[in-house]
């Protein structure tokens, strides 16, 4: 917690974090950066910084009792509040027109609805008075101020979308329930997300104009001294912060005097072909990276007191502006090779550098030759281990076999940081080493059959308090969303059935004329994969497409908000590689480092999924499960008995079987287990995008024309 009482923790209290405190104080300086993303494990103060930056910024000046905080040297034409009595003559005279505000820091909840961002109609009014009025959100209250997003990766599609809008067109436009409304909306926008609970959007990624990566310290003195003021404050939150008000109040004034030499400062066209080269090299999409890295820079020198950009300054806004924006796969956590820079930073100067002999007054770069890694540059020469072979290990979308997830999109041969878990006492040897997976492909969108009430996402159909409204109905349950066009017209005609005429303009509304909308969207599910790692598995080439094809579908997870959860099964038993998480790359990280060998517990595997979605079941109610099986069904492990009873405990449960038989005489297994599981089937090339695919009801006339043996 960032607060005790009415306190909040100061911001100059905090220790360590000098990159987060860096790119949080240029943001004050220049809020034309456009915010920060603040990447980190739980529990290391993302929070409380954020909060305690709002201490730092100089107050604005609003037009009085305005509640979108309009500027009085320039008022929005178009502000609900307006027109503005006593707008001023000469802009920047602000005279007795304006009031000195703090800066607004408007936090959003992960779980806020649609109505709490962008606004509504005030239902009071429209009830009471008979007029149609706006009730503004948080949209309005963060107007030159600060919106804050905790745990943004968690946010809600539909609300990514909305502040997707507002913050490219600094304007919120809100249409609907009779009510036509545009206001201004600018603001800082500042996240905090744990990478462990799933990735953003990469359109909302690029939003966030400087990302920071924060960890926790491991130097215990430094662990101590957070320990000791963190108990400080707690015991006497106004002690702790008048310990720091004169360091407090030093540093806004310097945020102010930062802002004022902002204009001032020079971008030279060598500083600015830097930043472009620079961009260039590490392969960033469109041109916000540079912009941003540009404005970073300039607000860099101002806060150091200079009025020229150097390439210092440069370096250390691209440090900060380009990691989430390389090119990368989306298992790749956002991240930038400090080596890499230097060596694009390097080339770039060497190339501004004009032909004739060397330049005395620059130092010799003591680093190696230039190495761009992976997309930051289409055209860098192969080193001694690259693949000249695009379709080869190396090439696009291929496997990297130095470990880790590569930059290019693959995945690695190795998985050091990640070791497989499906070894163990159940899973003795023998065990073929770890097989890359083949090239990832898009994957067909399988879903859950009816419609269920889960967790906002984009795989199955749901109904919910988020989506399309399809349709009004009388309440059901307490509270719920008011379908309000319906439940007026319920009052209109109650009243013309009982002809008991209404003073104009007046709606008289009963409880029984009261009805919730009805609305219809996607939900996320929880998909969990049961891979056959036995032997019969183990050929080379074919467990290569089984990680490829489950790859895919991964990569169709985390695009569909999914929790996800791998079983692996072998020898004797069925290992949970990883418990059902919102990070799809932890998935991806065990899939790329399982082995295969031995025999085949098929019923192990099964009956493992089933207890794992009953435990998870209790955890998240509302949330479907899929279970898509990998295997080519063959059970040389356990009794018919044991698979019988396995496949009983997951009755109810939709299931996909993917069929890995690779044999030309196809013994149809995978097709009976399918047929016991009351699932669909795939075979592997069934699984891309466009192909046909096998149902439940076409096994079953296989089986009915004897086509299964």
């Amino acid at each position: 917690m960032a607060t005790t009482g009415d306190r909040i923790y100061p911001f100059t209290g905090i220790v360590g974090m000098a990159d987060l405190k860096l790119a949080l104080l240029l943001n004050a300086v220049s809020p034309a950066i456009g915010g920060v993303l603040v990447r980190g494990e739980k529990g290391t103060a993302k929070s409380t910084m954020v909060r305690g930056l709002a201490a730092l910024l100089p107050p604005v000046p609003v037009v009085p009792g305005c509640p979108y905080s309009c500027d009085p040297a320039a008022p929005d034409p178009s502000c609900p509040a307006g027109p503005h009595p006593g707008d001023l003559p000469h802009p920047g005279d602000l005279g007795a027109a304006a009031e000195l505000r703090h800066v607004t820091l408007a936090e959003l909840p992960v779980g806020a609805t649609e109505d709490r961002l962008i606004g509504s109609l005030d239902i009071e009014r429209v009830l009471t008075a008979g007029t149609t009025a706006f009730s503004p959100g948080l949209l309005a209250a963060a107007h030159r101020g600060v919106l804050y997003v905790d745990e943004v990766n968690l946010l809600h599609d539909h609300l990514v979308d909305l502040l997707l809008d507002a913050a490219a067109l600094g304007v919120n436009y809100v249409e609907r329930e009779g009510v036509s409304v545009r206001h201004a909306s600018r603001f800082l926008l500042v996240g905090t997300m744990n990478p462990e609970e799933g990735e953003l959007r990469p359109q909302l990624l690029d939003r966030f104009g400087l990302t920071v990566q924060v960890t926790a310290s491991h130097d215990p003195a430094e662990r101590a001294e957070v320990v000791r003021r963190r108990l400080a404050f707690e015991a006497d939150p106004a002690a702790f912060a008048d310990r720091f008000a004169a360091d407090t109040v030093a540093l806004a004034e310097r945020v102010a005097v930062a802002r004022a030499r902002l204009a001032q400062v020079e971008l030279p066209d060598a500083a600015l072909r830097l930043i472009c080269a620079v961009c260039g090299a590490f392969g960033v999409d469109g041109m916000r990276a540079d912009l941003v890295t540009a404005r970073t820079a300039i607000a860099l020198a101002a806060w150091s007191g200079r009025d020229v950009v150097t390439e210092e300054d440069v370096r250390a806004a691209a440090r900060l502006a380009l990691p989430h924006r390389r090119r990368r796969d989306p298992f790749d956590a956002p991240g930038l090779d400090e080596q890499a820079l230097d060596d694009a930073l390097r080339e770039a100067s060497q190339d501004a550098q004009p032909e004739g002999p060397p330049n005395p007054d620059r130092p010799d770069d003591p680093s190696g030759p230039t190495n761009l890694e992976g997309p930051s540059s289409p055209t860098s020469p192969e080193g001694p281990d690259d693949d000249p072979d695009p379709s080869g290990p190396n090439g696009p979308g291929g496997i990297s076999n130095t470990g880790g997830i590569s930059n290019t999109g693959g995945i690695s041969n190795t998985g050091a940081d990640s070791p497989s878990r499906s070894s163990g006492p159940a899973m003795a040897p023998p065990a073929s080493p770890p097989i890359a997976p083949a090239a990832p492909f898009r994957a067909r969108l399988l879903t859950v059959p009816g419609t269920g009430e889960g967790a906002l996402g984009r795989r199955s159909a749901a109904r919910g308090p988020f989506g399309r409204t399809v349709e009004a109905r009388v309440p059901v349950d307490r509270p719920f969303a008011l379908h309000l066009p319906a439940t007026v017209r319920a009052a209109t005609v109650r009243a013309a059935v009982l002809r008991r005429p209404e003073p104009a303009g007046r709606v008289r509304l009963a409880p029984a004329d009261l009805r919730e909308a009805v609305r219809e969207g996607k939900e996320g599910n929880l998909v969990l994969f049961a891979v056959d790692a036995s032997g019969s598995m183990a050929a080379r080439q074919r467990m290569r497409m089984v990680k490829g094809a489950v790859l895919s579908l991964l990569l169709d997870a985390y695009q569909r908000r999914d929790k996800v959860g791998l079983i692996t099964f072998r020898g004797t038993g069925a290992d949970l590689a990883l418990p059902p998480t919102s990070s799809v790359e932890a998935a991806a990280r065990r899939l790329t480092s399982l082995a295969t060998g031995g025999r085949t517990p098929l019923a192990a595997g099964l009956a493992k999924s089933a207890r794992v979605l009953a435990a998870e079941r209790l955890r998240d109610p509302r949330r479907r499960p899929l279970l898509i099986v990998v295997t080519d069904g063959r059970a040389t492990s356990g009794s018919d008995a044991d698979l019988t009873r396995a496949a009983a405990m997951l009755a109810g449960v939709a299931s996909v079987v993917v069929d890995c038989e690779a044999s030309v005489l196809r013994l149809g297994l995978a097709e009976r287990l399918a047929i016991r599981l009351g699932g669909s089937l795939f075979r592997l090339d069934e699984l891309a995008a466009g192909t046909a695919g096998s149902d439940l009801a076409a096994v079953a006339r296989q089986l009915t024309r004897g086509r299964v043996a």
